[in-house]
């Protein structure tokens, strides 16, 4: 009687929306009552009358890695997805990475060409993409399973971020760990074997999964980072894959040199991947594999600035001189939309005002240590001693002065960035910032308005300007 109690009482605890717990409860006690009520609740969710199926779908939840997935499991679980909205694109018919990239960006079905662009020619590709897919199947048929029939946008971006950070606990990993294996932390099989992704790795996955659920994101990425949103009639809600899917402020994702969000299409996501990876072995100093790679992500990105201008430092490093030129020729006065200023390294460079010495300086990789950001800052002396007008050296040299919380050796290297360029917004704001910290207002006030006047040009406003004025009027009014 006890044991019936505890059962029945057990029973009660399960969510009726947790195909999960439901299948748990009657793997457990398929001979009772309740077990059979909760085997039924599950054929309900997936929508399915063969109980049998219902049954084994369960040993596939337990299923944590792709390699284990059977050819007979591979068959139900797709069998089962078949009705998901993915299947309706071309591209999850696609059985090679060359006719993904023969797809447009709206065919493309995101969980399939990540894996086939990872894995290119080799034998098994096709099969992987399919293992993944179906993993992805899988999560997509749970969370779909607690959704109501005509679910709101809201709806399903709560369910997913509450099943994937809540349930299968995706996490950012610790920056010790990804700043020396950026790349197992992006590629969508390490994300997904490990539960760990830096923003990359694991958006692309959620890009995937909405794809299934019939969930339409946009694709954001503000330098150096990437995430998603969601545009409803009556609001836009951020989604911060490194946050659990925090809806965190446009505002925040705006910098000095960021006035505008760029927006990305599908098929931009997969040579994004390769780029991070590229970008790994450039910072490692492995420059062949870094043009190898950069190379791969090129026919996803042929018109993409930033992954040109990395292609011509990576053929400068590996000794084609001649087609590194061409690259940087081909975007040294581009103007992106979304920046303020141009970057200057491209042009610097092809002006003859720093060398190769300074493009391996500045994409060397520091660790966040006192004696690797001092052996750094050694190194950009030598280099700015040679070349006193090369901007991003002068940049990175006061950026280590920083670091070393050396405020006025950093003022007297971005000085001298000022004298040679007086219009870039970031250096002045540094400026006044720095001025202010050692109360002195007048100076603080020229370089803050010297950058508000850059930024206004571009209609733009950054927070940090704003923040710094109010506090400058609190302590010395214009």
């Amino acid at each position: 009687m006890k044991i019936m109690l505890l059962l029945l009482s057990l029973f009660h605890t399960i969510d009726p929306s947790s195909l999960s717990k439901n299948l748990a409860f009657y793997e457990l006690y398929p001979d009772t009552e309740e077990g059979q009520v909760a085997l039924s609740r599950a054929a309900h969710l997936l929508s399915c009358q063969n109980r049998e199926t219902v049954a084994r779908f369960n040993l596939l939840l337990n299923r944590k890695e792709a390699e284990s997935l059977t050819d007979s499991e591979l068959y139900l679980i797709e069998k089962m997805a078949s009705g998901l909205p993915n299947r309706r694109l071309k591209g999850y018919q696609a059985r090679s990475e060359s006719e993904v990239l023969l797809l447009p960006s709206e065919e493309i079905d995101l969980g399939s060409a990540l894996v086939l662009s990872q894995y290119g020619e080799q034998e098994g590709a096709f099969l992987q993409a399919r293992r993944y897919s179906a993993l992805l199947d899988l999560m997509a048929l749970q969370i779909l399973a607690q959704l109501p029939k005509q679910a709101s946008y809201e709806e399903k971006i709560r369910k997913m971020n509450h099943f994937i950070f809540d349930e299968m606990h995706f996490r950012f990993p610790p920056h010790s760990i990804y700043a020396q294996d950026i790349d197992l932390y992006t590629f969508l099989p390490s994300v997904m074997d490990n539960h760990l992704g830096v923003c990359l790795g694991v958006t692309a996955m959620y890009i995937a999964l909405a794809q299934r659920l019939d969930l339409p994101l946009e694709i954001v990425t503000p330098p150096g980072h990437i995430y998603v949103r969601c545009c409803t009639q009556e609001r836009i809600i951020n989604i911060e894959t490194t946050a659990r899917g925090i809806d965190v402020p446009s505002e925040q994702y705006l910098g000095m040199n960021t006035r505008k969000l760029q927006l990305r299409e599908v098929k931009e996501v997969v040579g994004m991947i390769h780029v991070n990876q590229a970008s790994t072995y450039l910072h490692r100093g492995e420059y062949e594999k870094a043009l190898k790679t950069y190379q791969k992500a090129y026919p996803y990105l042929p018109e993409d600035a930033l992954l040109n201008e990395l292609l011509g430092y990576s053929y400068l490093l590996v000794g084609e001189e001649k087609r590194g030129r061409e690259h940087l020729e081909k975007i040294k006065d581009v103007l992106p939309e979304e920046a303020v200023i141009k970057r200057a390294l491209a042009e610097d460079f092809l002006a003859g005002k720093t060398d190769l010495r300074g493009i391996r300086a500045l994409f060397e990789r520091v660790d966040e240590n006192r004696e690797s950001i001092i052996k750094k800052k050694e190194t950009l002396e030598e280099i700015v001693a040679c070349f006193p007008e090369f901007r991003d050296g002068l940049q990175m040299l006061a950026t280590c002065w920083i670091q070393l919380q050396r405020y006025k050796e950093a003022i007297q290297v971005l000085e001298k960035h000022h004298l040679i360029d007086a219009h870039d917004p970031e250096v002045e704001y540094y400026l006044g910032a720095l001025y202010a910290e050692r109360y002195d207002f007048k100076n603080s006030w020229k370089h803050l308005k010297i950058a508000e006047t850059i930024v206004k040009e571009r209609g733009f406003s950054p927070k940090a300007l704003r923040a710094l004025r109010r506090e400058l009027l609190q302590h010395c009014p214009e």
